[in-house]
């Protein structure tokens, strides 16, 4: 039988992991061992580190599997350990900087006065200015925040692609991704849909670096365009609208406009994909109702059941249709279309 009592102090203790991993990655040294196994002391020198700390640190990533210790103090990067390397294709760096840095450790603090005072936003309380304006005001954060969003992508992409493998999409002329960012779930689409032409809308700062920009280099140059805006004033015109967490930073208040303004852009014949991980039912333990008390620290958003979501599009203009699932049903994409 499971050692009840043990599971929760791995509970208590499960910051240790995670803390010992962003020291890991924010030292450098999943990507120094990128080319194969080294010394703890060679490490060290590498990257200016002290030795006999280094080694205790390198021995505390083996503990927790991200790395291997052979004899003599010499590593190498386990399977596990080598998502977290700068160039894996499926990185997952950028968020263990972000998820596991300072900020979000300072936002954090927060949860238990909001759930007092009913009132969400840990980076409100913290900096004064909710999250989006702070990757703004600390251009170092943004940058983390930028990476960890493509670390999210590089995975759930591929949740959302066999999401709609089921769904009938070739009537689809023009995909709109709001909130979009380097276009790689938009870019992936469409080269599956190789009718369809796509835009990526996003606010001015995301393309800020055009060579960051995924459709040139995803082969969808020519069907792709990028358009910057304000999803909170306007959407450009399209016949199928896509968002990818989105509506999960916001209240539903906001929701509803930014739904109204697709509704007021699309043709009588739009749909609409909300691409979230979607809260089931009570008795089911599920990923999303770890992430929604994390968006109360973090913005002024939430994690949503299929029928918060309904009303959602109801009060906006838009029937729901139905979610689509993988199968292991981690995300969900709930569609609607023009009521």
């Amino acid at each position: 039988m499971p050692d009840t009592r043990q599971a929760v102090v791995d509970l208590i203790f499960g910051r240790w992991r995670s803390q010992i991993l962003h020291a890991g990655v924010r030292l450098g040294v999943f990507d120094v061992l990128a080319g194969g196994s080294r010394g703890a002391g060679p490490i060290a020198r590498q990257l200016s580190l002290d030795p006999a700390m280094a080694y205790r640190l390198l021995r505390g990533l083996a503990c927790i599997g991200m790395l291997a210790e052979e004899a003599d103090q010499v590593f190498s990067l386990t399977e596990a350990g080598e998502f977290l390397r700068a160039d894996h294709a499926q990185s997952l760096r950028g968020m263990t900087l972000l998820e596991e840095g300072p900020e979000h450790y300072a936002v954090w603090k927060h949860l238990c006065a909001m759930v007092r005072d009913g009132k969400q936003d840990g980076f409100l309380r913290e900096f004064g200015h909710p999250v989006f304006a702070h990757t703004v005001a600390d251009p170092a954060y943004g940058a983390i925040f930028n990476e960890a969003m493509t670390s999210y992508s590089a995975g759930e992409t591929l949740l959302v692609m066999e999401a709609l493998s089921a769904c009938e999409l070739t009537r689809v002329s023009h995909l709109c991704d709001v909130g979009g960012g380097l276009g790689h779930l938009l870019c992936s689409l469409l080269g599956k849909l190789a009718a369809a032409r796509g835009t990526v809308y996003d606010l001015p700062a995301t393309f800020a670096s055009p060579d960051r920009l995924l459709a040139g280099k995803m082969g969808v140059a020519e069907r792709c365009a990028y358009v910057p805006g304000d999803m909170f004033a306007s959407v450009p015109a399209a016949d199928a609208f896509l968002m990818k967490h989105i509506l999960h930073d916001w209240n539903d208040e906001e929701c509803v406009q930014i739904l109204r303004n697709i509704h007021a852009a699309s043709p009588a014949h739009a749909r609409v994909f909300v691409a979230e991980y979607v809260v089931p039912d009570p008795k089911t333990p599920h990923f999303a109702k770890l992430f929604d008390v994390h968006m109360m620290c973090a913005t002024s958003g939430q994690e949503r059941t299929e029928p918060e979501y309904a009303a959602l599009y109801r009060q906006s203009g838009w029937k729901f249709v139905t979610t689509w699932y993988p199968a292991s049903r981690l995300m969900g994409v709930v569609e609607a279309v023009k009521a």
